[in-house]
């Protein structure tokens, strides 16, 4: 048989680079802490522990003692354990911690499983939010309708029974207002009439020259 070797060399190298796209690359990345770090600190090495575990790298996280913090292990195996609890939905404990010199170690690995539960039970937090807000909105949707569904002559009545409201209120209002000006009239006339009394009776007590 006669091939054609061009061709044959030319697929070749497209099933190897095909294969090397398949293959994945993975590494051990190194996250190194120190008994006395702050939170500031712990939280921005945590987020790239995350960060390897979630590109799929494992990663080793080693605590550094000196002096006499040697004399003191619990302390680097509370933030080993702090680490590992932040990133139980993603990764587990291939390694267990251990000391090693002056150095405690554990090996962090990627675990699919939690990760895929974790993604899972997100994605049904956020279905049950938008479920909530359909739910809320269909309420007030009802409660729109209810309103547009009244018959003409039901809203007839609501106008007719708010315009005599307002009536009767501005009825009473003037009602008012009459009577307040007649009071005030009255009281007016009445000061007039004891002025013209207190007049008459100066007059009287003037003497006369006669």
């Amino acid at each position: 048989r006669i091939m054609d070797y061009g061709k044959w060399k030319y697929e070749a190298a497209q099933q190897a680079k095909e294969s090397r796209r398949k293959t994945s690359n993975i590494s051990i990345k190194e996250m190194k802490y120190r008994p006395k770090i702050g939170a500031g600190d712990f939280d921005t090495k945590t987020k790239k522990v995350e960060k390897f575990l979630g590109e799929g790298h494992k990663v080793k996280v080693t605590i550094m003692f000196r002096g006499r913090e040697t004399q003191h292990p619990e302390l680097g195996r509370r933030i080993l354990d702090q680490v590992a609890d932040r990133v139980v939905h993603i990764a587990k404990i291939e390694a267990m911690p251990k000391l090693d010199g002056r150095n405690m170690i554990m090996v962090l690995a990627p675990d699919k499983k939690a990760k895929a539960a974790w993604e899972a039970q997100q994605k049904a937090a956020s279905g049950d939010g938008s479920v909530a807000v359909d739910a809320t909105a269909g309420t007030s949707s009802n409660h729109d309708e209810s309103a547009s569904d009244a018959t003409p002559l039901t809203q007839l009545e609501t106008l007719r029974s708010d315009r005599g409201g307002s009536d009767a209120v501005t009825t009473a209002t003037d009602a008012d207002t009459d009577s307040a000006e007649v009071d005030r009239h009255d009281s007016d006339n009445g000061g007039t009439d004891d002025n013209v009394e207190a007049a008459d009776a100066l007059v009287e007590d003037i003497p006369s020259d006669s």
